[in-house]
């Protein structure tokens, strides 16, 4: 592999209340997936985090999700397909409106949390999404969970879409994500979630919990912005790639 990408979910905070080191991730990362007011964010949130992903050339992202702050968005919250499609198109939307007075461009769009694994395995629900998306504008792309239902069926809409794995979460042998409830959902050293990615990249297979290596593909590789050891996790994994002959760059510079 020539190149890939560093994501990160940024712009967590709101109002008085902080999350994450942005600004340290920005020097990291490559592209910034950046919440839009649902999940977390808020207007000066999103212009702070969008002004310094442009200055520091870091491709930017929105990233919507259920708007429920109390559960950061990960909790599935009933609506139907286009309510979902409608709460999307807004939080894309005011995202690009803010986006706009700090003059950065939002070139993907990759779902948050709840949204995101519903969307990995319910075809109405990926569908939704993509509806919204496609009604801000056919430049945006989609930035899917690898083997994901979102995936295929953006393909299958032909839309521009690009797949991401995960540093520091565990993976199922059905490709899905561990649930947050379990306790190896997560990794957090740094050593281990590098060995683990440095490994899938020069073989093209992800490590379960449940059975034998999968195969995924990769344009990005996403490190949770909210973990305490998010910094150095991205900090130890981009240098050990770079050490490797891999280089660190957006996939939307691939945008056709």
């Amino acid at each position: 592999m020539a190149s890939i990408d560093l994501n990160s979910d940024l712009g967590e905070a709101y109002g008085p209340w902080s999350m994450g080191e942005d600004e340290k991730m920005l020097s990291i990362v490559t592209s910034a997936n950046i919440a839009c007011g649902g999940h977390a964010g808020d207007p000066e949130t999103m212009f702070s985090t969008l002004s310094q992903a442009a200055r520091n050339g870091v491709s930017i992202g929105a990233h919507p999700g259920y708007a429920d702050r109390l559960g950061f968005g990960r909790r599935i919250i009933p609506m139907s397909p286009v309510e979902i499609s409608r709460m999307v198109a807004a939080q894309i939307g005011a995202l690009r409106g803010v986006a706009a007075l700090a003059r950065a461009e939002v070139s993907y769009v990759k779902p948050h949390g709840a949204l995101a694994n519903l969307a990995a395995d319910d075809a109405q629900v990926a569908k939704a999404i993509l509806d919204a998306v496609r009604a801000q504008s056919d430049k945006l792309a989609i930035l899917a969970i690898s083997g994901t239902v979102l995936e295929q069926v953006a393909r299958a809409e032909n839309l521009t879409v690009y797949s991401e794995i995960f540093a520091d979460r565990a993976y199922l042998a059905s490709g899905r994500l561990v649930p947050r409830s379990h306790p190896q959902a997560m990794l957090h050293d740094s050593a281990e979630a590098t060995d683990r990615m440095v490994q899938f990249l020069e073989s093209g297979k992800m490590p379960v919990l449940d059975g034998a290596p999968i195969a995924l593909n990769a344009h990005s590789i996403c490190v949770h912005g909210d973990s305490p050891t998010a910094v150095t996790l991205a900090g130890e994994l981009r240098q050990a790639l770079i050490d490797r002959g891999i280089t660190i760059a957006p996939f939307s510079s691939r945008l056709p």
